[in-house]
């Protein structure tokens, strides 16, 4: 069940995280595996969505600074391709790239609503509050979800037409199959003539990779450790994260950055509300994420195939990075 919440009340979000909770079925599957595997979702509780933030703004770091770059340059003529529409974004985050999109649509329309989604209340709940302030004419209305949540919600919620948009190359924490069954449910969300908008990261050397997932500062370290306090939080665990070390490679065959949790020292974890005992071996590594890294034209060709059909795509001066508008045809 989707929990929504307006700028005003604010008074159910001391349920948001209780009625968000699920049966951990996944970690179980993640954890009872050779190679062992965590979903992404769980780096986003509040302490990991602030990490992820500070990552954004690292020096090592290009995708959102790049992103934002495209998006400053072609919001307008995103804008005025799309006029005026409903905004609806997955994974939305702090949503600061994101007002470059609300600024040039308050231009063309004067109101508009947007629909931020996002696993992570905290950080939900105080952009929902300042996006408000700062465009009073853009009706902002939080919705606390996962994607796949998120998607069933709007699939039996439609008001007007949409424009629903994936940025930050999210979707390159799916694998291939994972990405096919995501585009599917965009497509069956939209209806004809709806939009969606992409945005991706495109394959590049892995000297310009690896250090943006292994950056100086250890901000990165700490994102992913923190997915083990998470756990540790959500299903009474007993993780210790001093015993596990980060680190992220680039896989150039699979053109995907894959990070490990590596365990330091033999021992046992135990996460009582799962009923679950798990054994690491030094040595032994937990992969939490992939982060594939993609062709511009192969990918318009898969959205083709799902009844996306891309109308503009926009790079930045070094091609690292590509938005793709597509059109429900």
């Amino acid at each position: 069940m989707i929990v929504e919440f307006l700028a005003q009340p604010l008074t159910i979000l001391d349920h948001h995280y209780q009625q968000l909770k699920d049966d951990g079925q996944d970690v179980i599957n993640g954890l009872t595996q050779k190679p062992k595997t965590l979903p992404a979702k769980y780096f986003y509780d509040d302490p990991g969505s602030l990490l992820f933030e500070k990552i954004c703004e690292l020096p090592e770091y290009y995708p959102t600074r790049t992103e934002a770059w495209i998006l400053n340059q072609y919001a307008d003529e995103i804008a005025e391709i799309t006029n005026c529409c409903e905004l609806i974004e997955l994974g939305s985050g702090s949503s600061t790239k994101t007002q470059s999109l609300l600024t040039a649509y308050q231009k063309i329309a004067g109101s508009c609503r947007y629909l931020p989604i996002d696993v992570s209340g905290g950080i939900l709940k105080t952009s929902v509050l300042q996006l408000q302030e700062k465009y009073p004419d853009i009706t902002v209305h939080g919705l606390l979800g996962t994607y796949e949540q998120a998607l069933a919600h709007l699939q039996t919620n439609y008001l007007q037409s949409r424009m629903l948009f994936f940025l930050g190359s999210s979707l390159g924490n799916f694998n291939h199959e994972e990405c096919d069954i995501f585009l599917t449910q965009v497509s069956r969300t939209l209806q004809l003539g709806d939009f969606f908008l992409l945005g991706i990261d495109l394959q590049k050397p892995k000297e310009i990779l690896e250090p943006a997932y292994n950056d100086s500062q250890n901000v990165t370290a700490a994102f992913n450790l923190n997915m083990l306090s998470h756990l540790n939080w959500r299903f009474q665990g007993n993780f210790d994260i001093n015993l596990f070390k980060h680190q992220a490679i680039y896989n150039q065959v699979d053109h995907q950055i894959e990070m490990h949790l590596h365990c330091q020292k033999s021992h046992w974890v135990n996460l009582e509300v799962l009923d679950l005992k798990v054994h690491f071996a030094e040595g032994e590594s937990i992969l939490t994420e992939i982060s594939r890294k993609f062709d511009l034209t192969k990918m318009s060709q898969q959205l083709d195939s799902k009844g996306l059909k891309t109308i503009k795509t926009w790079t930045d001066e070094k091609g690292w990075f590509g938005l793709i508008l597509c059109q429900v045809g």
